[in-house]
């Protein structure tokens, strides 16, 4: 936070206004922030599991021979499911006079959220899972808290925090562990693998978008906004992709049974614990969090898919446990740093006052 008076604006409860009119989250915001980011970071780890199992699923109950449970079906059907308990919740905050108060500036942010967070980035997942194993796209996925921290400094010039940094390369370091000793000399960087990347710097991108956004836009507005939107973005993406059939199953029996699971578990949960954790959390605080998901996330695939995570499991999971410890350390050593530095600010204000108080004449 850069140093300046600070102020509590009128109708702004628990935010801080600082000489750069950026409204900072409050401490007890902040918490909430980042537990929500967790949970939104545990739900994700079990995305990837939960879509491949409803394959499977999907496979043993085909359609006229067709499995019906596609990662489109899934990710289009799921989407429009998400919008019933958006507007539900939300319907308040489409009001004429919130629309008016929309820039093109936010509105543009809107549209690019749209198309990265809810197209782009669930397609190139889907792309990764169709090529390569959930651990796989788990471990690639390792590349993010260290990007996005770098992202944040560069394009948000937020303060590059070295703690959360070092823990976000520990964990990257973790995950090359367990894909060296995993594949050994076999390993090659795939199709599936490359998807895995490419959707992992997209959804950095849209995080990105979304911190940016959610401080100016209504979360109703932002929320039902985007997933319309992207739901048409995608739909056609697909379409063009797979030919004008491709969603010839989409209100089969076995989707419409299966397909709650992941739109409630992983398109509503998730997506609200995200949305509204970003909206308070540190970018320290996402680092960290998004650091436990490879673990989180082997341990879901070896429960729900019965996937072996090798005999990588042991010390590359050692070593981003010791990320997160790093990263841990690094937040409580700041927080009583501040606390510190606040305690003599105090001081040194009650000192002042007591010397004022001495002197008896002032001049007037």
């Amino acid at each position: 936070m850069r140093k300046g008076a600070t102020e509590r604006p009128e109708g702004e409860k628990g935010l801080i206004m600082t000489n750069t009119a950026t409204p900072v989250a409050a401490p007890t915001k902040i918490l909430m922030g980042a537990g929500l980011i967790w949970v939104a970071v545990i739900i994700y780890a079990a995305s990837n599991s939960i879509v491949s199992l409803l394959a499977d699923i999907g496979r043993e109950h085909p359609v006229m021979g067709r499995n019906a449970i596609t990662l489109c079906n899934l990710l289009f059907l799921g989407s429009l499911i998400s919008l019933v308990p958006m507007v539900f919740m939300f319907w308040r905050d489409w009001t004429m006079d919130n629309l008016r108060k929309l820039s093109r500036k936010d509105w543009m942010i809107l549209t690019v959220s749209a198309g990265l967070s809810s197209a782009l980035t669930p397609a190139l997942f889907f792309i990764a899972l169709d090529y390569t194993t959930v651990t796989n796209v788990v471990l690639i996925g390792r590349i993010e808290p260290p990007l996005f921290l770098l992202a944040t400094y560069f394009f948000l010039k937020e303060q590059l925090d070295p703690w959360a940094m070092g823990a976000g390369i520990v964990a990257l370091l973790g995950a090359v562990v367990m894909v060296v000793m995993n594949a050994g000399e076999g390993f090659s960087f795939g199709q599936g693998e490359l998807a895995a990347a490419a959707a992992t710097i997209s959804f950095i991108a849209s995080t990105l978008v979304r911190r940016v956004g959610l401080q100016g836009i209504p979360l109703g507005i932002f929320s039902i906004y985007r997933t319309v939107l992207g739901t048409i973005i995608y739909y056609w993406l697909a379409i063009c992709l797979y030919g004008p059939n491709h969603f010839q199953d989409l209100f089969s029996g076995v989707v419409l049974k299966w397909v709650w699971v992941y739109a409630i578990i992983v398109i509503i949960c998730g997506q609200f614990a995200w949305n509204l954790g970003l909206k308070n959390a540190r970018s320290a605080d996402v680092s960290l969090a998004t650091s436990f998901s490879p673990l989180a996330g082997l341990v879901i695939a070896m429960i729900l898919l019965g996937e072996d995570p090798g005999p990588g499991l042991i010390p590359g999971g050692a070593i981003i446990l010791a990320a997160i410890g790093i990263g841990q350390f690094g937040r409580i050593r700041k927080q009583r740093a501040d606390a510190e530095k606040e305690r003599r600010k105090e001081l040194a204000t009650d000192e002042a006052l007591e010397a004022d108080s001495r002197v008896n004449f002032k001049g007037a």
